[in-house]
């Protein structure tokens, strides 16, 4: 591949490693426990979107480990961070992978449509909520650790607390 420099295999003017997958690829972020998981539904989300919610979920609960929290249960999960102050788009995006993902390992507990667009849009989620609760907090601490050493001490003081 010209672009990312890995190889790349076609098949009567098809791609098939890796595969076309009309999905983002994972957030740079993405932590690497859960990377494997999204690239597989990424893989197979063309050919099974009900297999490819259910890896999603899968993924977005070991994203709640790393969130600091549980992640045996994801609403409970989503209701911690929520009494943490999550912010109500990030909370919605959690609940809209739980709910499509959650039809997708425990069918005909909900009825939803499962389409390959509900899939599509799982993936476009899952790195929302990175992009939100991963790479923003790591952008601004990075910032702000080029603060001089004096005014970051300031701050502390300020705020009765070590930042």
């Amino acid at each position: 591949c010209s672009h990312c420099r890995l190889a790349s295999y076609w098949y009567s003017k098809k791609m098939i490693v890796p595969c076309e997958a009309p999905v983002p690829p994972a957030h740079v972020d993405m932590p690497k426990e859960c990377t494997p998981d999204y690239d597989e539904a990424r893989s197979i989300v063309g050919s099974s979107p009900k297999a490819a919610s259910a890896l999603l979920r899968l993924a977005l609960q070991k994203l709640m480990v790393l969130l600091g929290e549980r992640g045996r249960n994801i609403n409970d999960d989503i209701g911690n961070l929520v009494n943490k102050g999550l912010p109500i788009q990030v909370q919605q995006a959690l609940d809209y992978c739980r709910v499509i993902g959650n039809n997708a390992v425990h069918p005909g507990e909900i009825e939803i449509n499962d389409t390959p667009e509900i899939a599509y849009n799982l993936f476009t989620m899952i790195n929302f909520i990175i992009e939100d609760r991963i790479s923003r907090p790591k952008h601004i601490a990075s910032l702000y650790a080029q603060l001089p050493e004096g005014a970051r001490k300031a701050i502390e003081t300020r705020d009765g607390s070590e930042t």
